[in-house]
């Protein structure tokens, strides 16, 4: 598992100043903290940790020496200016079920017959208890053809007793569709092509 450090924010300072500055601001909530915890983290580091994790990811939260296990709960990403602007983690009590998603990641869709894989549902949504928390699902396509589907209830995690989906279990997860070119020739005239050719 991860660390990140951070430190607490001084709500003074704007955000901006700190973005300026080289930070990302965040907050940190849970159940069994007394008031959420404003906090601001060196953006290098955030970088750094964003490599390997992401939404629904479980780390270790390093606030001046104090560790909290948190979840990535939500990320704020500003498109425009093409940076993150806050992070929103919540921390977790061992005995307490949190929801949280975990990523769909095709594997082998280079190995699959004659179409292309499109992923439906890039999340899975669930509860859990932190020691049952996963932040991806593989789903290997290897061999499937044109017209195959896995749905959530094929995948693993469907089948984990300590793990309870939120999504519908006949929700499509990935399928494999066929190729479509963008202009299909007509029969006619593939063969007038192909005469030509000759």
């Amino acid at each position: 598992m991860n660390t990140l450090k951070a430190e607490k924010r001084d709500m003074a300072v704007k955000a901006k100043k700190l973005r300026r500055e080289g930070y990302v601001v965040g907050n940190v909530f849970g159940k069994e903290l007394k008031d959420s915890i404003p906090i601001q983290m060196n953006k290098k580091d955030v970088d750094k940790l964003l490599k390997t994790d992401h939404k629904g990811s479980q780390i270790m939260l390093d606030i001046k020496g104090q560790s909290y296990d948190v979840l990535i709960k939500n990320l704020d990403f500003n498109p425009l200016a093409g940076r993150l602007d806050s992070i929103e983690f919540q921390a977790l009590v061992s005995n307490e079920m949190v929801h949280s998603v975990a990523e769909v990641i095709v594997a082998n869709h280079d190995k699959i017959v004659g179409g292309v894989v499109q992923v439906e549902l890039p999340e899975i949504s669930y509860k859990a208890l932190p020691a049952a928390l996963v932040d991806h699902i593989e789903v290997d396509v290897a061999g499937m053809k044109v017209g195959d589907v896995v749905h959530v209830k094929d995948l693993a995690i469907a089948s984990d007793k300590d793990i309870s989906i939120k999504n519908d279990p006949d929700a499509v997860v990935v399928a494999v569709i066929a190729i479509h070119n963008a202009a299909i020739p007509e029969p006619e005239a593939e063969t007038e092509a192909a005469e030509a050719e000759k």
